[in-house]
């Protein structure tokens, strides 16, 4: 690269100072020069608004530059110091179009024009820009022909204008990111001039630009970050800016056509911003004379002002200054709009913890070991991140990594969830809701066809939808309560009496430390627990045979068995319960060992222990079962005509790394129970899938046989359009770039250096990762371990506030969990935070 000839012009007051700078230009390379943080927080202490506008060449320059010149020129509280920030991310036909140098010269211009209290110092400079871009700003300047974008900062030009009060000035401060020359979509610029930026690098920088416009001193601020074009037009890399810049989610201002047709483009674009979770503050529209603010703001409902500015003058030699002097009371009304909005805003976010604290009674929660302080403000979400409040310093929104997935529901990337949020949309305004028995319609019909070809290909032939997890096993026990009685010849004397004694007592076969929900029926399938305790349900009885299941786990580089009482056996050798990776737990061949002769003996001992009762097995859990064991189980009781249950409510749709457990276990169940992300975790719906025979053993001539279980909101069209949605996205490796080769799993999610690391960390019990989850048990004792622990509350405090990692632990079990489309370099961001903060937390105790 030769060097490059660049100019910084300095304006005193009228007159030029030109002074030429030689400098080593390099070209812009979007890998390094981006902080790779991009968790930035950004500060609300000051209103910060994006200008968006319904189409192009509507004046959304006008309308920030207006917006400057009332905040900064007002008489309001004159001797107040302020400063403007005007950000102008994305700018194509540069040089010979720049909004930045617009609101700066009109700034300087209408200043100039007044007296002012106190001085403003004006300033506009060029962060990046494309090759052809400089060549044509700097005739002469020499420039290489290696394309990419160069640094422009020394493009810096300023005006000071003079005040009566002498002291520190007010400022303006304009900005552009990137400039390219062709005055086109800045996706076609971008391509043509070999000046491509990545998404991640042109948010990191606005993010950066947003906390630093604020946070170097204290003063009376204000920024507008104004799109390029419209809503949605594409970014440099063609994604849409609507989308592009949904992480930051700054409320908006739309600027609407006031021409004929406008009032349709400005509603959709309205819709646009609204179906993103973008709230519009005001609309502003030029008067053509058509008075569409009316049918405006007859569709907004007057919930959102409609400003209406005078027309613009079309006299290209016209400096506006007349035509900004007639427009600043719309002005100053949309200031005042504006700052009244942020305060708003800024007071209900102070004020939501404590009256959370007041109203809510938040599940698994012990409201005495809870402050306000300890209560989360999450503002939104944007694919794996909250975007959460925090009252620091006056309030900074910053993003927050949901590393337990909202309870292992979550599953979308922004994307995703904006496809969702759209889809959602159509089905509720063709649907709402209808009822689903006998009944059939789109949603409903296709998301069961997704789930047969899918989860339940080659062994289930029926779908029975319910509202979630709990539910979900509540059916599948019905579900095998009547087929294991249809098998076993119990049904020859209730089919005519349905009040007749219940001789038959039935029970399950379950594992102990699995959870199947809250629902009383769900709770006695389940072990003695903290959950099923006299505290929690006094009814609970626990009606089954529950199994200690034989655990896997990762400890100092190695895969280990734990094996419970009553498995042991001096025929196992050390290559029996040590492995030397994770495939070859999976791996079926271990079928034919020793220690599939000891499981089969096992169960069949324990089964042999209650031979009068009847038993359904029931298999789930949070544990790495060994699935070795788990095959087994399976096999003894379908030997013994047992009704199969698999509970994948949290392991199914790729948590574990594959779409269903069954690809992992190698088996199949005779029913299984689906949630969480079958929607994409956006809205609760579950699913019960049941083979042709058990759902043969509901059929007879009386309605008394069939399966009387339902919920209002059964197979609701939004749920099973979001389902649609995300079962064909999660599989598609188009739109999952983490799928194999094959599609049949996922790559791995989590570093295996840094997971080893993990395992022989000293604080560290032991690990797992699989699929979509990291889990590690911290070494403790006594009261400090166990579900009721708060062993790791200081360390779980530091990762939340300080690694915007929001974590909620399990006693002494920490976990991380991401989506099934989480890049993999983000699960290594998160993974070496949780790292770090372990070797503080050893240090300490």
């Amino acid at each position: 690269m030769l060097p490059l000839l660049t100019s910084l012009l300095r304006h005193r007051h009228r007159h030029r100072h030109v002074i030429l700078l030689r400098r080593q230009s390099k070209p812009y390379s979007s890998s390094s020069n981006v902080e790779p943080n991009l968790n930035l927080p950004i500060p609300l202490s000051s209103p910060t608004y994006f200008i968006w506008s319904s189409n192009t060449s509507l004046g959304k320059t006008l309308v920030s530059a207006g917006i400057a010149a009332s905040f900064l020129l007002s008489s309001h509280q004159p001797l107040l110091r302020k400063r403007f920030l005007y950000l102008k991310p994305v700018q194509t036909g540069f040089p010979s179009d720049s909004d930045s140098r617009f609101v700066f010269s009109k700034i300087s211009a209408l200043s100039a024009r007044q007296t002012l209290s106190r001085s403003i110092l004006a300033t506009d400079r060029v962060l990046k820009a494309s090759c052809p871009s400089v060549v044509a700003a700097l005739p002469g300047g020499e420039v290489g022909d290696g394309g990419g974008m160069l640094d422009f900062e020394s493009s810096y030009r300023e005006c000071r204008i003079p005040g009566e009060e002498d002291g520190e000035h007010s400022e303006l401060m304009c900005e552009t990111m990137f400039a390219w020359r062709e005055a086109v979509s800045p996706h076609l610029a971008a391509g043509r001039e070999n000046g491509m930026v990545e998404d991640s690098d042109l948010v990191g920088i606005l993010r950066r630009r947003l906390n630093c416009g604020f946070s170097e001193e204290k003063m009376n601020a204000f920024c507008v970050v104004e799109t390029a074009g419209g809503i949605a037009s594409p970014g440099p890399s063609g994604t849409l800016q609507c989308d592009l810049y949904r992480p930051f989610r700054l409320p908006a201002i739309l600027v609407g056509d006031g021409r004929l047709g406008g009032i349709s483009g400005t509603i959709s674009a309205y819709e646009s911003l609204k179906l993103r979770g973008y709230d519009v503050v005001a609309v502003v529209i030029e008067d053509h004379g058509l008075e569409n603010e009316v049918p405006l703001g007859s569709y907004l409902r007057q919930s959102v002002p409609v400003l209406v500015l005078p027309s613009i003058p079309q006299d290209l030699s016209d400096d506006l200054m007349e035509w900004f002097d007639a427009a600043r009371g719309v002005f100053d009304s949309l200031v005042k709009t504006m700052v009244s909005a942020q305060s708003e805003r800024i007071k209900r976010l102070h004020e939501m913890p404590k009256k959370a604290m007041d109203v809510f009674w938040w599940p698994f929660t012990q409201h005495s070991l809870v402050s306000v302080e300890d209560v989360t403000v999450i503002d939104s979400r944007c694919g794996e991140n909250f975007a959460v409040f925090k009252a620091q310093n006056n309030g900074v929104m910053t993003q927050q990594f949901d590393a337990c997935a909202s309870w292992w529901t979550q599953g979308p990337d922004s994307t995703l969830q904006t496809e969702l949020a759209r889809d959602m949309g159509y089905a509720a305004a063709r649907y709402g809701h209808v009822m689903f028995p006998e009944n059939v319609y789109e949603p409903a019909l296709e998301c069961a066809e997704l789930l047969l070809e899918g989860v339940g290909k080659g062994w289930a032939s029926r779908t029975y939808f319910s509202d979630n997890g709990s539910t979900a096993i509540e059916i599948a026990l019905k579900m095998a309560f009547r087929k294991f009685l249809y098998d076993h010849g119990g049904l020859s004397n209730s089919v005519n009496d349905n009040s007749a004694e219940r001789s038959t007592q039935l029970m399950v076969l379950a594992l102990t430390g699995s959870y199947h929900g809250d629902t009383l029926g769900a709770m006695e399938a389940q072990a003695p627990s903290s959950y099923t305790g006299f505290l929690q349900q006094p009814w609970y009885t626990g009606r089954g045979l529950f199994l200690s299941p034989p655990t896997v786990f990762l400890s100092n580089n190695t895969w280990n068995l734990s094996l419970p009482e009553g498995m042991h056996s001096n025929k196992l050798k050390d290559a029996d319960i040590t492995f030397s990776s994770r495939n070859e737990v999976f791996n079926t061949s271990r079928d034919k060992s020793n220690l599939a002769e000891i499981y089969s003996s096992y169960i069949s001992f324990e089964l042999a222990r209650y031979p009068e009762s009847k038993v359904i097995q029931g298999a789930g859990g949070m544990h790495l079962v060994d699935p070795l064991f788990q095959r087994v189980l399976v096999n003894v009781c379908r030997s013994k005509s047992i009704p199969i249950i698999f509970d994948e409510v949290f392991t199914g749709f790729w948590r574990l790394g594959t779409e269903t457990a069954t690809k992992l276990l190698s088996c199949v169940p005779d029913i299984a129970c689906y949630g969480k992300l079958m929607t994409g975790g956006i809205i609760p719906l579950s699913v019960t899938l049941a083979t042709e025979s058990v759902f043969e053993s509901f059929i007879g001539d009386s309605k008394l046989t069939a399966l009387l279980h339902g919920h209002s909101y059964s197979a609701h069209a939004l749920g099973c359009t979001a389902a649609t949605k995300a079962i064909r996205w999660f599989k598609d490796p188009q739109t999952n770039k983490n799928l194999n080769s094959e599609g049949s799993s996922l790559k791995e999610m989590w570093d295996e250096e840094l997971v080893h690391k993990l395992s022989s960390h000293p604080a560290v019990q032991r690990v797992v990762a699989l699929g979509t989850i990291f889990a590690l048990e911290l070494r403790a004792e006594g009261s400090n371990a166990g579900y009721a622990s708060i062993y790791a509350r200081s360390l779980l405090k530091k990762l939340r506030e300080e690694d915007d990692l929001y974590m909620r632990p399990l006693g002494n079990v920490l976990y991380l969990m991401c989506g099934p489309c989480t890049s993999t370099q983000i699960c290594t961001q998160v993974l070496f935070k949780l790292y770090k903060r372990l070797d503080e937390f050893s240090k300490n105790q």
